[in-house]
């Protein structure tokens, strides 16, 4: 498929060329005015609709042809602001080098000292949220990577096992562990790399078997379990004395995350020491100086190189803090207890010791801290760094040379933290994506631990397309990076994206609802759904308009009058430009910019009280707004009828009002899984009696997509997940609202399209890499995506896609229908096909 963009009459510039053409002219006169195109995500007006077609659905499925997806690729936009991270390594002997794993955006590296860095397991994997990333110290090309997250927040991504590269990350092998949603840790032998250590959390939320801590004698090729409490207990940490290998410290830790709560600690936790390479153990959880009783909970550890009977115990409990024992672990002292240092324990709880000096510790939790007196006091080394610390290497070659792991992503120091390579790269988690009415369009989203962002959607499409243009040549190197030419990815394409982008209002997790009246008006959501925010980026001013305010923290759910969610809903009506949306427990509406507001709803949840209880305990509690269930959690109001509105619960409930919420009926669909948590829900844009829902529940060991499909209100639901994966749980579900029939669903694992309307499902990932999608959004002729730890993407003309259908490409030159351009963007977009 060959496309043209046309800037004037009678001028043609080639785009992507899949098989060339000729030249093709064409006029843009008799193009509507900017005024007369539709709001964002609505329907094309009758004036404009003929230009792109609107055909009938065929009774047949239909699969698209490989040559004609070819022709596309999905296009980084970025932000170059760097997203969570839970597992870093740097490489002995090599000190320009090191990885760090982005949660969602698969293993990076920098050969340059930290100043760029690259993804090295893109179409080589088959999950992308790296939790544990170690390389060998006496070969430096292998390295190994555990996949999962294990600090248990509420958004965690689980993974699928353990990979390892004898290359130094060209490429990767996938080795075992399939079983277990998080590697907590992976050690090598100092000085046999056959030898290998892995601590396998297993299954977050049920009661699993590949737990606790594995070895490796043949570099991991077979494993061994050789530690292990029960089913509900994983591994978390393990510390390899450097001077003597076989002694070896290892962490368990009793948790789960469910759905509708976590919890850190119980009798499975403890600490054990082996001085035989793990084939015996002992477990020291309760010797001398530890606390004698009570519950423990999460573990970290760590062993001195410069003296090995110096081991430090991060440690949670009533009595905790961090531990020193000066006899390898026969005895204890607790020589501190601040808060700082242990506070959400089951989030942080990690510890590190130098290498030449026995005094000198480091210990993260939301600040990074380093002690040179054994711990008994810190300063902050953060200095300019993102915060929320995850993991740490220090060069046993040179103890200023270090690596850090946050939720900004690696970063790199050679002065022991006093300064920190920048984390400029495309690994931000969003949690939902929105666009807007600006011609071109922008997309906006909340990432995590950061702020609201928005980027223009083509500001770098002239770089991407004559990237994808000039590297059409080089076959083997794209083929083997998804088809994409090395200028085309990252981070070539997305450099520079932080020059023009804008906040939205809001933080970190929330919603977004551009006002379509006012391109400067923004209405976002903010922390732990304290606040709704009203931002003009105009004016630069900022007001809290929150249905029921109340600063909530630290409360169960069941005590709340309103239960906010951390990512509550909010949305405008597709009809009415003045009606804006929100949701806790109930449904509330706005007319007036979020001066007044009307509660439309009673509780449309099951708030079962299981679910309402205290969080994060026995020991540290922790209720944010994450913690908070029994809450709606998706919003779907109609597209043909305002009075239509569509609600969703995390707890597995769908309502809907035909009466502008005068009254609600609940039509959940009889096969939704229990307590399973609708992500999403889309009304229809052709009939106001069609929705689409989609739910996932991970958290409960269901990975399943869920996707169902009503034409009568809810009162008959039929599920639509034909060929996606089994393993592909469903983020958003979106209608075409050019083509009836014509579907996009975001999934842990990318994004499928249907023609049929959920018949059959396919991929439609051509140049991305494996990735969580939160969302994928139909705006004009292009698709706009939002991902869970790859920033924002954008598929580019669409409008051949929408047009596409079994037998078009048999003949010998097919033209597509181009979509309506604007004067004020990038101007006509011609695209045609050539048969062999």
């Amino acid at each position: 498929m060959t496309h043209a963009s046309v800037q004037r009459p009678g001028f043609v510039k080639p785009l992507s060329l899949a098989r060339p053409l000729g030249l093709v002219a064409a006029l843009l006169a008799g193009l509507p005015a900017v005024a007369d195109f539709p709001a964002v995500g609505g329907p094309l007006p009758p004036a404009i609709a003929p230009m792109l077609g609107a055909p009938t659905l065929a009774a047949q499925q239909i699969v698209l042809d490989s040559a004609f997806l070819a022709g596309y690729s999905w296009r980084n936009l970025g932000p170059d602001r760097g997203g969570r991270s839970i597992a870093t390594s740097g490489v002995v002997g090599r000190p320009q080098e090191a990885y760090f794993g982005a949660t969602g955006g698969g293993l990076w590296k920098t050969t340059n000292g930290g100043e760029d860095w690259f993804p090295v397991t893109d179409f080589q994997i088959n999950s992308a949220s790296v939790g544990a990333v170690a390389v060998a110290e006496t070969d430096p090309d292998l390295v190994f990577i555990g996949m999962g997250e294990t600090c248990i927040r509420g958004n965690i991504l689980p993974g699928d096992g353990v990979y390892r590269s004898r290359d130094a990350g060209a490429t990767w092998e996938h080795i075992g562990f399939s079983e277990s949603h998080g590697i907590s840790t992976i050690r090598i032998h100092p000085t046999d790399p056959d030898i290998v250590y892995v601590a396998s959390f297993g299954k977050y939320g049920v009661p699993s078997e590949e737990r606790g801590v594995f070895k490796s004698t043949d570099g991991g090729d077979t494993w061994e379990r050789i530690l292990f409490r029960d089913a509900r207990t994983g591994a978390i940490d393990i510390a390899l004395d450097r001077n003597d290998p076989n002694v070896i410290y290892a962490a368990l830790w009793q948790a789960f995350r469910k759905e509708y709560t976590m919890s850190s600690g119980g009798p499975g936790s403890g600490m054990f020491k082996s001085v035989d390479g793990g084939d015996t153990w002992t477990e020291i959880t309760r010797n001398p100086g530890m606390p004698a009783q009570g519950v423990v909970g999460k573990i970290g550890l760590a062993v001195s190189t410069a003296n090995s009977n110096r081991v430090y115990a991060l440690f949670e409990h009533d009595d905790g803090g961090l531990f020193r024992s000066d006899d390898g672990g026969d005895s204890w002292e607790l020589i501190n207890d601040e808060r700082r240092i242990r506070q959400r324990a089951f989030y942080y709880t990690h510890v590190y010791a130098d290498h030449h000096d026995e005094d000198v510790v480091y210990v993260q939790n939301t600040s990074f801290f380093r002690s040179t007196d054994g711990g008994a006091t810190y300063e902050v080394i953060n200095n300019g760094t993102h915060g929320d610390f995850h993991d740490f290497w220090i060069d046993p070659d040179d103890p200023a040379h270090v690596v850090v792991a946050n939720d900004g992503g690696g970063a790199v120091s050679f002065t022991t933290g006093s300064e920190w390579t920048d984390q400029e790269f495309s690994t931000a988690q969003f949690y939902h994506g929105v666009t807007t009415a600006h011609i071109p369009w922008h997309i906006c989203g909340s990432q995590q631990d950061n702020s609201t962002l928005c980027l223009p959607s083509d500001w770098n499409r002239g770089r991407f397309e004559a990237a994808m243009a000039g590297g059409r040549d080089d076959a083997a190197d794209a083929g083997a990076h998804g088809g994409v030419p090395a200028g085309a990815r990252a981070p070539a394409i997305t450099r520079g994206s932080m020059d023009v982008h804008y906040r939205a209002g809001g933080g970190e997790p929330g919603y977004i609802a551009p006002d379509p009246k006012d391109l400067d008006v923004f209405f976002s959501g903010t922390n732990n759904g304290r606040y709704l925010d009203r931002f003009n980026r105009r004016l630069g001013t900022s007001r809290e308009v929150n249905p029921y305010p109340w600063f909530y923290s630290g409360e169960p759910a069941i005590d709340m009058v309103e239960r906010w969610q951390w990512t509550f809903p909010i949305i405008f009506s597709p009809i009415d430009p003045n009606t804006l949306y929100t949701a806790s427990n109930r449904l509330w509406r706005t007319t007036d910019g979020g001066n007044n507001w009307e509660r439309l709803s009673d509780d449309l949840t099951r708030a079962e009280p299981m679910t309402l209880g205290h969080s994060g305990g026995p020991i540290t509690g922790d209720m944010n707004g994450p913690e908070v269930y029994a809450t709606i959690f998706a919003v779907g109001p109609g597209k043909v009828d305002i009075d239509v509105i569509w609600t969703g619960s995390d707890d597995g409930l769908v309502h809907v009002t035909r009466d502008g919420g005068a009254s609600w009926t609940n039509v959940t669909p009889p096969d939704m899984p229990d307590f399973g948590r609708v992500s999403l829900i889309d009304a229809s844009a052709f009939d106001a009696g069609r929705a689409y829902v989609s739910a996932r529940l991970p958290l409960l060991d269901d990975f399943r997509p869920h996707i169902w499909k009503t034409d009568d209100y809810g009162a008959i639901w039929t599920r639509i997940v034909n060929g996606i994966r089994d393993d592909a749980y469903v983020n958003s579900v979106r209608e075409d609202p050019n083509r009836e029939g014509l579907l996009y669903a975001g999934t842990n694992h990318g994004v499928y399209v249907t023609f049929d309307g959920g018949g059959w499902w396919q991929e439609l990932n051509p140049g991305l890499p494996d990735m969580p999608v939160t969302d994928v959004i139909p705006e004009h002729d292009e698709l706009a995506m939002a991902s869970h730890g790859r920033g924002f993407w954008v598929l580019d003309n669409v409008g051949p896609l929408r047009e596409y259908r079994p037998g078009m490409l048999d003949g010998d030159v097919v033209m597509f229908e181009p979509a309506p351009a604007y004067r004020s963007a990038n101007g006509a977009v011609i695209s045609w096909w050539v048969g062999e």
